[in-house]
């Protein structure tokens, strides 16, 4: 009887220790990232080891959604700088194109003008060109030393000699002289689209006499007597006629030769087109 009590005690005993080591291992592991609760003690290798790798898992983990909400603030940050990006660029893009839209327009404006202007010049010199042909058929009487007509810079040259015009030293025009201004004026009074300027030229042999103090004051009167020539005897309107004189200062030829003299006293009787259309051209805005 004795030794049947001793059995069921100790398996009494053992199931009672059994079910305290059960209890023991089922108590809740430390739980992920706790640093404060006591790490187990009655554990297996292998429980530590999971344990262990779990806990490296979790500081991994940890790490990777720090990682995470960096780039998704980033992200964000790019996102709202890029729509402000994109929004200055789409403002300046609009300004561009009010930009080209405006300088085309004023491309095709000065384009514009710039055919108006040439048509205008184009008409210009086909009138002026017309106008030397007929000057040079009207006076096709007097020799080139005495006369010499041609075109330069869109106007037309009439240069009359001395020989032509005046003796040496006075104003007065000689009979030759006056015929070939009556026909040119004759030409000139049907051509009213042109205006007219007499220059007087001399050489650089100073004068001084009674009625002129200088070259400057002969080469004015000769202007000025061919001038009221044009106006009183043969019609031309004084409006369109304007006197300079020239002196000295505006030569031809070489004044250390006496053939050089010659060619630089003159009168120059110049016609050029009226400008009055081409300056509303230039002027217009």
């Amino acid at each position: 009887m004795k030794t049947t009590f001793t059995s069921r005690t100790f398996l009494a005993l053992l199931l009672v220790g059994s079910v305290a080591a059960t209890v023991s291992s089922c108590k809740p592991h430390v739980m992920c990232g706790d640093t404060t609760s006591k790490q187990p003690t009655a554990t297996s290798k292998r429980y530590k080891k999971a344990l262990a790798e779990r806990d490296s898992l979790c500081s991994l983990t940890k790490q990777q959604k720090m990682q995470l909400d960096g780039l998704t603030k980033d992200y964000d940050n790019l996102k709202a700088t890029s729509g402000n990006t994109v929004a200055n660029l789409s403002g300046d893009l609009r300004n561009k194109q009010q930009e080209l839209s405006q300088q085309d327009k004023l491309l095709r404006d000065k384009e514009a003008r710039l055919r108006d202007l040439e048509r205008i010049i184009n008409r210009q010199d086909s009138v002026m060109q017309a106008l030397t042909n007929t000057v040079k058929n009207a006076l096709l009487g007097f020799n080139a030393d005495e006369l010499t007509v041609y075109m330069k810079d869109g106007k037309v040259y009439v240069s009359m000699s001395d020989k032509l015009l005046f003796k040496s030293g006075v104003a007065d025009v000689e009979d030759k002289g006056k015929e070939a201004l009556k026909k040119l004026a004759e030409v000139l009074n049907k051509s009213n689209d042109v205006s007219i300027a007499i220059e007087g030229h001399t050489d650089n042999v100073p004068i001084k006499t009674t009625s002129y103090k200088d070259n400057w004051d002969l080469s004015a009167a000769r202007a000025t007597n061919v001038v009221r020539l044009l106006t009183d005897q043969y019609g031309m309107d004084p409006r369109r006629l304007t006197a300079a004189g020239r002196g000295e200062f505006s030569p031809v030829a070489d004044n250390s030769t006496p053939e050089g003299k010659a060619k630089n006293r003159r009168t120059e009787i110049v016609l050029s087109p009226k400008l009055d259309e081409l300056m509303k051209v230039l002027s217009y805005k």
